[in-house]
């Protein structure tokens, strides 16, 4: 199957130029609003981790309730995001998408004024699930905005820079308001930027009408997010409890049966949640893995990296967030100028195998970290390394898994491409967080002789820890990217087939 077929326009739509005389004059503006959103969107995945420490102190929040700060946005979104793409589908990409910023907003003041941690909770919570009306509504509105291929890979590959570095921007901002202002601000920021991004919307964005004939699958939504509400839920609580404790063991039961009966219920729906031939198709599923397989090595360096830098090395809030800089930069860089000036001539797995074989070779970098290491000398190469890769990769996986779905499916693909991203970073966060926390602890226990050695003994089990995590993340990125060159078979566009082909979502393997 080749991008080029997928990429192309409806039969009454002409490819190429043509096509771009005849397409929205404000698309490119649109494309910032588009952009905006998402961006606030995945930074607030992040935002608030700098911020943690004073807002556990100003709401006396214990040790182990602090993480359902992550947790609660987390869990909501990534748990909603098939049921968001599916109600963009339903009544339309662009009143979903303002809905979407409306209630983000609205989510977001209350967070800042939580007077206990019961409301911040909630509030966090419910970002999540507007969020997840959000993200699949913008991405959907950006793949039926932009049709011509060349136009489009360009597009994507602003998109993809801002959907791969919006969490390192998050520890960025995140500092600055904590150190400046107050952690309320961490949450009150995303205010004027949704009230800026609505007001954008109303004017510049189009957007076909809904699907009103479909139907909602209610039990699809039941089955499908409910098991991965317990599947991310048993990854979150393996930290605490343990991977052998029975509420970890149960939920991990419990979110395996409720995905089984959701594929099994899909097959057998009128009107399915996710219809499988989005899964099955080949080149999707691949771009889908490949997604949450490399999600999960870069949430686990963005956890072990904050900790690194404030608690190793004495990094002000400020100081740890600028640290995330080159990365930044590095990932706009792969994304808007090598992967979108070659996803046209080039198959996307020659983007995608090489960018997962970069961002490995970056987290291998970083196992050779310790207590004295040189930010400039050891750990910036490694940064660098990490966010080419993934900027390599971030651009031809989301424009292959979005391309050439029928329209009233674009939602739920794209809200597809999300969930893979935030269960990826859900997953990673407890999984290496677990793996380090153990490693770390078998350290200290090991080397500790007396209490005079716990000054040196003690930085150097964490940090052994986060090395040991790293080796596992850099594995799980050479696994992203073996399944990138097994399964993404997709051909260049130009190889592809005529601009007039039609689209279609079915199956063509």
């Amino acid at each position: 199957m080749s991008i080029g077929r997928k990429g192309d326009p409806p039969p009454t739509e002409a490819a190429g130029p043509a096509a771009a005389e005849g397409a929205d004059p404000h698309r490119w503006w649109g494309l910032v609003v588009i952009a905006l959103a998402q961006l606030m969107v995945v930074l607030d995945a992040t935002i608030v981790n700098i911020a943690l420490p004073s807002a556990q102190r100003a709401l006396h929040m214990s040790d182990g309730n602090r993480q359902w700060v992550i947790t609660a946005y987390t869990l909501a979104f990534g748990g909603l995001l098939l049921l968001g793409g599916r109600i963009a589908d339903l009544v339309g990409r662009k009143r979903t998408f303002v809905i979407g910023l409306a209630g983000f907003a609205v989510a977001s003041a209350l967070g800042g004024a939580a007077t206990g941690s019961g409301m911040l909770f909630g509030a966090r919570a419910l970002q999540g699930a507007f969020a997840a009306l959000l993200a699949p509504s913008a991405l959907s509105l950006l793949t039926t905005t932009f049709t011509d291929p060349r136009e489009r890979g360009k597009a994507f590959g602003i998109y993809g820079a801002l959907a791969g570095s919006g969490s390192a921007i998050g520890f960025i901002v995140g500092g600055l308001l904590t150190e400046y202002l107050n952690w309320r601000w961490c949450l009150y920021v995303n205010v004027p930027i949704a009230v800026v991004a609505v007001l954008g919307a109303f004017a510049l964005l189009r957007d076909r009408p809904g699907h009103r004939e479909a139907r909602l699958d209610v039990p699809g939504v039941l089955l499908g997010c409910g098991g991965l509400v317990a599947v991310v839920y048993g990854f979150s609580e393996a930290q605490p409890r343990g991977w052998t404790d029975p509420l970890v063991l149960a939920l991990f039961a419990t979110g395996a049966a409720l995905l089984a009966g959701f594929v099994w219920w899909q097959n057998r729906a009128p009107s399915p949640l996710l219809p499988l031939h989005i899964v099955r198709d080949r080149d999707r599923a691949g771009c889908f893995l490949t997604m949450m397989l490399a999600t999960i090595g870069m949430f686990g360096l963005f956890l072990f990296m904050t900790y690194y830098l404030q608690v190793i090395l004495g990094y002000s809030p400020v100081r740890a967030g600028l640290a995330f800089l080159p990365l930044t930069a590095a990932i706009i860089t792969g994304s808007t100028q090598i992967s979108a000036r070659l996803l046209h001539h080039v198959p996307p797995r020659l983007l995608m195998v090489p960018g997962m074989l970069l961002a490995a070779s970056g987290l291998l970098l970083l196992t050779r970290m310790t207590v004295g290491s040189s930010y400039t000398g050891e750990i910036l190469p490694a940064l660098l390394l990490m966010g080419l890769g993934m900027g390599l990769t971030f651009m031809p996986v989301f424009a292959t898994a979005t391309a050439g779905v029928a329209p009233r499916d674009s939602g739920v693909t794209s809200a597809t491409v999300n969930t893979s991203q935030q269960v990826g970073g859900s997953i990673g966060t407890a999984l290496l967080n677990t793996v380090a926390t153990t490693s770390g602890t078998a350290y200290i226990a090991a080397h500790l002789r007396s209490p005079a050695d716990k000054a040196t003994v003690v930085p150097a089990g964490v940090v052994h820890g986060y090395t040991v995590a790293i080796w596992w993340a850099a594995a799980v990125m050479l696994l992203a990217g073996l399944v990138a060159g097994l399964m993404v078979t997709a051909r260049a566009p130009k190889h592809g087939a005529s601009a007039n082909a039609p689209v279609t979502s079915a199956v063509t393997h």
